[in-house]
């Protein structure tokens, strides 16, 4: 069970990098064809369009493992981003100034891909630097 743990860390962790690279090549490494984003079926190509979506309106956006916890199928993690959305985010008025924030996200992995992702960005937190 331990290594079958640490073996679905080493993959997420490799994950962040593909993202924080913006290898968008690899990503189907990590993301299964057929991924559901917070109760969403958007597959592979919605998933990297979000992805891709997101690095556009954050130029130096940059995902950072603060916890993660495995118990396979499933990774839990907190992200920290610390970033400088160019428009609006979430619908705040962020104005070009620069925000830290976490994310507490869980995935379940199937066939050692992404299948399912559930996401929560703390908005307060966002709200209360503003």
């Amino acid at each position: 069970m331990h290594t079958e743990q640490s073996g679905l860390a080493a993959i997420y962790r490799d994950y962040i990098a593909c993202l924080n690279e913006q290898n968008w090549t690899m990503l189907g490494a990590f993301v299964h064809d057929s991924v559901v984003h917070n109760g969403k079926s958007i597959g592979l190509a919605g998933y990297r369009e979000m992805l891709e979506r997101d690095f556009e309106q954050i130029p130096d956006l940059r995902f950072d493992i603060r916890l993660l916890t495995a118990e396979p199928p499933i990774i839990a993690s907190r992200l920290w981003f610390d970033c400088t959305p160019k428009q609006d985010f979430m619908g705040l008025r962020i104005g070009g100034r620069r925000v830290s924030f976490a994310e507490n996200v869980f995935y379940e992995f199937r066939e050692r891909k992404i299948a399912q992702v559930w996401s929560v960005i703390d908005k307060a937190a966002i709200e209360a630097q503003l």
